[in-house]
């Protein structure tokens, strides 16, 4: 069995791979690692273009495309190894990245899950919009990261370079062992792709596995290549999944009072995007939420089953104070200033 396999999920996207791939290949298979590319049903020239340029990458070959969470699920059948990385395709590694995680991991055995700091790609000197240096949880179901709040992206000056506990670790870059993964029953597929990371952290954490950030080590995300920020494919997605994850993991004390708080709120975003006159967004919103009433009685079994594991029920990376009150109303930009 390998110490670390890395596993890299794709779908059409065979120039990214010839980009990116190359840095994985060369700074990871020293470090005792296989690198595996999943294919998710591409249609174009990704997995030829593997077989041929990289014949060192170990092929998983999906019919269709499960998403990014069942593709991870599938994929992570085949593969035995203490480690698995979730990588995306759109990561440029840098020199010896794997140690300090790897070495972080090894010395710490209640920690389940970690990721590196994650930089911009394109401003290589701002941290990455989805991960940065770890993220935390706000009441109301809010991501925000260590170096992002909101949209305001800090450049790296150091100022995160602390290993610290986080709620959630990135899907563009998580490091987690195998067996916790499949102990918590992986990455739920039914979101399809976004929320599903921080949905499986928080479960992880819920029955008292830690997750932290090592940002001895770092990686550079281009980001949104898949589906850009204003999408509305991604607003719906995150909208709905958002609704998801907080019904089936928020206490049964906190249940009632934080979904009719997270309606209003929904029903703001919906309002801005009007405002802005991106009428799709806005219609997005109201799709997810129609869409979380519809979809709710499905995932009450995995609700029961969450409350009936935790053991952790006050997560200290999930935050009291609400992530839109501080940056709105207090003018907390930062993460440093909360």
């Amino acid at each position: 069995m390998n110490k670390i396999a890395i596993v890299i999920l794709n779908w059409n996207g065979c120039e990214m791979l010839r980009s990116f791939l190359p840095s994985v290949v060369n700074l990871s298979e020293a470090d005792d690692a296989v690198v595996y590319v999943a294919d998710n049903g591409s249609t174009d020239s990704s997995v030829d273009m593997v077989r041929r340029e990289f014949p060192s990458v170990r092929l998983i070959l999906l019919k269709d495309n499960h998403g990014f969470a069942d593709g991870y699920n599938l994929a992570l059948q085949e593969v035995e190894a203490e480690y698995v990385v979730l990588l995306n395709s759109d990561v440029e590694v840098t020199e010896h990245w794997l140690r300090p995680l790897v070495d972080y991991m090894d010395t710490h055995p209640e920690v389940a899950a970690c990721q590196p700091k994650i930089r911009s790609w394109r401003q290589k000197e701002k941290f990455e919009y989805a991960g940065a240096a770890g993220g935390f949880l706000d009441c109301y179901g809010y991501p925000f990261c260590r170096g992002r709040i909101m949209g305001v992206v800090e450049e790296d000056t150091g100022q995160y370079d602390s290993v610290i506990p986080v709620f959630w670790a990135t899907g563009a870059a998580m490091f987690i062992r195998l067996k916790d993964y499949r102990d918590a029953g992986g990455l739920d597929g039914r979101f399809f792709a976004h929320m599903e990371e921080i949905d499986l952290c928080w479960r992880l954490r819920s029955r008292g596995r830690q997750i932290v950030c090592v940002p001895q080590s770092m990686v550079y995300h281009v980001g949104a290549a898949t589906l850009k920020k204003e999408n509305p494919r991604k607003t719906f997605l995150n909208f709905r999944n958002n609704l998801v994850m907080l019904y089936k993991n928020l206490p049964p004390g906190e249940l009632a009072a934080v979904m009719r708080i997270r309606a209003l709120l929904d029903y703001v975003a919906a309002l801005s995007f009007l405002l802005k006159m991106q009428f799709p967004n806005a219609l997005a919103v109201f799709r997810a939420r129609r869409e979380y009433r519809s979809l709710r009685s499905a995932f009450t079994a995995a609700r029961e089953d969450n409350l009936k594991k935790t053991c952790l029920p006050v997560i200290p990376e999930r935050t009291k104070s609400c992530i839109l009150v501080q940056y709105y109303f207090r003018g907390k930009r930062i993460f440093s200033q909360l």
